[in-house]
C-alpha cells in the first residue's frame, strides 16, 4: 500500500501526526473541564499531556505497529483539535474514530471536516471495513457531528460505562464501507 504524504489537506484544514512541540496546545484543550467532561480522563496535567504526545507520536499509520492514527487538526498553521483512528479488530478491518477540538474553535464545522477526511481515509487508503465512534450520550455536539460526518447511530446502551462516580450512557454510530 502506497504510504500517506502528511499533512493530508481538506478545505481548510491540514491533518498532521503529533510531534513534541504540540504539549502546549495539547495541555491546555485537554486541561479544561468542558472538554475533559465526557472524556474517559479527569481533566489533563502537564505530565498527563506530555505521556499522551509522547504515545500519539508513533500513531502514525493505521496499518503500522500500533494499528492506529493520531492526527492533529491544524487551521491556518495552529493546532485546533486532533482525531484518532484506531484498529479493533485489524483482521476483519474494524476500527474505531474519536476527536476532540479546541471549544474556541467549535461551532465552524472544522471537527466535521476533519472527521469526514479521517472516515474517507479509512475507506479508500485503509480499505476499512466498519468505522464506529462511542461516546457519553449526553454528549450532543459529538454526537451531532457523528451524523454530519456520516455515520449512523446504531445503539443506545443505558448506563453501561461507570465513568467519574457515575453510571453514563453510551451511544454508538456507525459507517460501513458500503455505505
Amino acid at each position: 500500500m502506497a504510504s500517506l504524504n502528511f499533512p493530508l489537506r481538506t478545505p481548510r484544514l491540514a491533518l498532521r501526526p503529533h510531534r513534541e512541540a504540540d504539549v502546549d496546545w495539547l495541555y491546555r484543550v485537554y486541561s479544561r473541564p468542558d472538554v475533559s467532561r465526557y472524556l474517559l480522563d479527569e481533566p489533563s496535567s502537564l505530565e498527563d499531556a506530555q505521556k499522551r504526545i509522547s504515545e500519539r507520536i508513533p500513531r502514525d499509520d493505521l496499518d503500522g505497529g500500533h494499528g492506529s492514527l493520531s492526527l492533529v487538526i491544524e487551521r491556518e498553521h495552529l493546532p485546533i483539535g486532533d482525531v484518532l483512528l484506531w484498529f479493533t479488530d485489524r483482521e476483519h478491518r474494524v476500527a474505531e474514530i474519536g476527536w476532540v477540538l479546541d471549544p474556541d474553535h467549535g461551532g465552524q464545522g472544522f471537527a466535521t471536516e476533519a472527521a469526514r477526511a479521517v472516515l474517507d481515509l479509512a475507506f479508500s487508503h485503509y480499505r476499512v471495513h466498519r468505522v464506529a465512534a462511542q461516546m457519553d450520550a449526553r454528549n450532543a455536539a459529538s454526537a451531532k457531528l457523528a451524523c454530519m460526518a456520516g455515520m449512523h447511530r446504531e445503539a443506545h446502551l443505558r448506563q453501561d460505562w461507570w465513568s467519574k462516580g457515575e453510571w453514563t450512557d453510551t451511544v454508538i454510530f456507525g459507517k460501513l464501507a458500503s455505505d
